[in-house]
């Protein structure tokens, strides 16, 4: 059982997919920083001064002037501004996912199919011409519509 364990473990789709996990959960920081530290400043600054990240909405009586006060007292708050930016997150995860795999399949597009310009004499399997009519092999008559 250990030796087909490690023979599924071993495989290339498997470890494959390890590294595209590994790889993904390290991009996933970088996006994290990006959109936190890049973007969504600016985009606070447009709309007022807004940190979203500090966008909550208080469900209890007590009022807390920030999100990290009231969790910190353990107040139930809707976390609007942090669902903000996951969700800008996603969609610069998406773009870039898209742009990765749209370059990808630039660089494997199919080979474009040519007509075959030699067909094989079903008399004497010689290659010759399409155009043949006659086998100039074995002299056979391959007709017009061979």
């Amino acid at each position: 059982m250990l030796e087909e364990f490690k023979k599924f473990a071993l495989r290339g789709n498997v470890v494959d997919l390890a590294v595209g996990f590994i790889m993904g959960s390290a991009f996933s920081s970088i996006v994290n920083s990006l959109v936190n530290d890049i973007i969504m400043p600016p985009i606070g600054l447009l709309l007022g001064r807004a940190d979203f990240s500090n966008l909550f909405i208080n469900l209890s009586s007590t009022h807390y002037t920030s999100l990290a006060q009231a969790k910190a007292n353990g107040a139930p708050t809707i976390n609007y501004g942090l669902f903000i930016n996951t969700v800008i997150q996603f969609l610069i995860v998406s773009f870039v996912l898209f742009l990765l795999i749209r370059q990808i399949n630039r660089w494997t597009k199919p080979s474009v199919k040519t007509e075959p310009t030699n067909k094989e004499c079903p008399y004497c399997y010689t290659s010759i011409p399409v155009q043949a009519i006659r086998c100039p092999h074995c002299t056979s008559d391959l007709g017009a519509g061979s």
